[in-house]
């Protein structure tokens, strides 16, 4: 318990998983919450001179049942290891905190959900100008911007963090500026300085400045991203070689949409108790995790640039005028995995056997992808081609050195990697799974040899292996044999050979393991190397999957290419919504809808009519249409 009070000591706000044997322990305070979210049964016991202390616990392999819940319920959990083995400890284990996971800093594909970024953002009051920074670790996707409170407000209602970071003793201002519905935690005034800050971002990109990426004026900016990375260290997230870049995000680029519109055109969830889906559920043909939260990341910050939105509108154009080339590139998009949360999984050494069997299978996709956009003839598909890299090399190394369907999908339990990767492991196995029958080739051989017919093979724990030998015969034992043990009508003896196998057959299942395990992270090295083009590749993926998945509704639903300028007239001709369209009973179709306004002719629209005809419905769809 003294070991317990003197780490909770250090995470005081957060529920303390400890983990004895096979058990996560919580005790006091920690037992109460976790029995009451967990429902697990909470008990008492005798604690030396106190009088009693609350425990719950739960067996170590269910913590993927309920660390998630912890979190979801908002609790911040630090998970405590034993960092020794207690079969090599005379005493008290030594134990540590290895991760503390927050609703913002979580890596587990059971608590993130598939096609949602999960934000920790980080928010820093300077005397003129407030900097912000979003960073998704489970990505490694990585944002910075500045400017005025409101401004500032608009990108969290945008990306919506899970937490949101900022120094202690603003607490008024965070509350009059953002309201209180965000998580948050505080951190102290120095870990926000700027000078530290440019370095530590300096070391994590392993750049000389931060001009390359654009922020190197950011002083705001770089203090709320530098804080970041000080809170990944204090969470004990340490390997985080996924992050490789960081993004400006400016504001002259974006229609910054605030909290209030986000919510009335239901572009996320959806208000009504009716349960008819948001506006991003409605549009959503994404065929992978990264592109259904690369599509979620363009509706919360759409582009205005008439250029980079016809260049996108060019390739779905495409896409819906070649249907069979549409089929083959939607087919090979929907075999590729979640590159972004892979590459993060491997940067943590947090990767399992089938994700990496998943990598592999998305690198196939990827090459064949590549080849399909290469040969189509059209420009912007050659551009978009020449973005990917299908890894060549890694995916032969899993091919390789990692079963295709790995019995365990836990390095710790073996049987993961291939055979024929190293011939020590090969060896092993042959002696793990075919001992019996050596022992009887022995047994048939040394019979032979010494003309003893009733000679026996036989184990026990005193002295191992041994053969017995019946009285009748013992003149015919030859000399290199030991005697180690005499019966009354047998005598035991041991080999050489018999002793050297022994040795081999007990160790080998310790051997293997350790041996699997070298393998395995040797592999995770490799692919660590070639994280930053995974990711590029990724991010391509994301876009191509957006675009077929605009290309695919729109043949769905009689979509049209709009025609953009920098003009300021709107003319709409047959609108529909694109949400309630969706929502219509069956035989039933939505009545279009004509909208013409300009600066010169038509400024005002006046809508007039009962409840429920329509009007809200009109705004909703001119606004959701742009």
């Amino acid at each position: 318990m003294k070991q317990y009070y003197a780490i909770k000591a250090v995470h005081p706000d957060a529920v303390l998983l400890f983990r004895v044997g096979d058990f996560y322990e919580t005790f006091g305070e920690d037992a109460i919450k976790a029995s009451g979210i967990l429902g697990i049964t909470l008990t008492r016991r005798a604690n030396g001179s106190a009088s009693f202390v609350e425990l719950a616990g739960f067996p170590y392999h269910a913590i993927d049942t309920y660390l998630p819940k912890l979190v979801r319920a908002g609790e911040r959990v630090a998970i405590c290891e034993q960092l020794e083995d207690p079969k090599t400890v005379k005493g008290l284990v030594k134990r540590g905190v290895i991760e503390l996971v927050t609703p913002g800093v979580v890596m587990g594909d059971n608590i993130l959900s598939n096609k949602e970024n999960t934000y920790l953002a980080s928010v820093f009051f300077g005397p003129k100008i407030t900097g912000v920074a979003f960073l998704d670790i489970s990505t490694g996707e990585f944002y910075v911007a500045e400017g005025p409170d409101s401004y500032v407000d608009k990108l969290i209602s945008n990306l919506a963090p899970k937490e949101v970071i900022f120094q202690r003793g603003c607490e008024d201002r965070f509350a009059d500026a953002f309201g209180s519905r965000l998580y948050t935690y505080r951190l102290d005034e120095w870990v926000f300085s700027e000078e530290v800050n440019r370095e530590k971002l300096c070391k994590q990109f392993g750049t000389k400045s931060l001009k390359g990426f654009g922020i190197d004026g950011f002083t705001g900016g770089i203090s709320a991203a530098g804080a970041i990375l000080h809170y990944l260290e204090f969470t004990e997230h340490r390997d985080i070689a996924h992050i490789k870049s960081i993004s400006r995000i400016d504001q002259d680029d974006y229609v910054w949409i605030d909290k209030f519109t986000i919510r009335n055109l239901e572009l996320f969830s959806s208000n009504g108790s009716r349960g008819k889906g948001s506006f991003a559920d409605a549009v959503d043909r994404t065929l992978t995790p990264m592109g259904g939260r690369l599509l979620k990341r363009w509706i919360a910050m759409p582009i205005k640039s008439p250029v980079r939105i016809n260049e996108r509108l060019d390739i779905v154009e495409f896409f819906v005028g070649e249907s069979d080339f549409s089929e083959r590139v939607r087919t090979q998009v929907a075999l590729i995995g979640d590159l972004e949360r892979i590459a993060s999984r491997v940067a943590a050494a947090k990767v399992t056997p089938r994700e990496l069997v998943q990598l592999k299978n998305s690198l196939s996709a990827i090459e064949t992808l590549k080849q399909e956009l290469e040969e189509c003839g059209n420009g912007r598909m050659t551009i978009l081609a020449r973005e990917l890299d299908a890894l060549a090399e890694v995916r032969d190394r899993i091919a390789r050195e990692i079963y295709p369907d790995p019995q365990n999908n836990q390095i710790q339990k073996g049987g993961v990697i291939a055979d024929g990767v190293d011939p020590e492991l090969d060896d092993l196995r042959r002696i793990a799974l075919h001992g019996k029958d050596y022992l009887l080739r022995i047994q048939q051989r040394e019979s032979e040899a010494t003309g003893i017919p009733s000679l026996k093979l036989s184990y026990n724990n005193v002295f191992g292996y041994y053969i017995e030998v019946r009285n009748t015969h013992k003149d015919k034992v030859p000399d290199t044999w030991i005697r180690k043990q005499t019966l009354a009508n047998a005598e035991r003896y041991i080999t050489e050979e018999l002793k050297e196998y022994e040795e081999k057959i007990l160790g080998a299942e310790e051997k293997m393991l350790v041996l699997e395990q070298r393998i395995y992270n040797e592999l995770m090295g490799f692919i660590r190397t070639t994280l930053k083009t995974l990711q590029e590749s990724a991010a391509t993926v994301a876009r191509i999957d957006c675009l077929q998945s605009f290309a695919r509704i729109a043949c769905e639903r009689h979509y049209v290419r709009p025609v953009l300028d920098e003009g300021k007239r709107i003319e709409i001709k047959q609108g529909r919504h694109p949400v309630i369209e969706t929502t219509m009973p069956v035989g039933e179709a939505y009545i279009p809808n004509d909208i013409m306004l300009d600066d010169r002719q038509q400024q005002i629209v006046m809508i007039t009519g009962p409840n429920m005809s329509g009007k809200s419905a009109l705004l909703r769809q001119t606004a959701l249409i742009i």
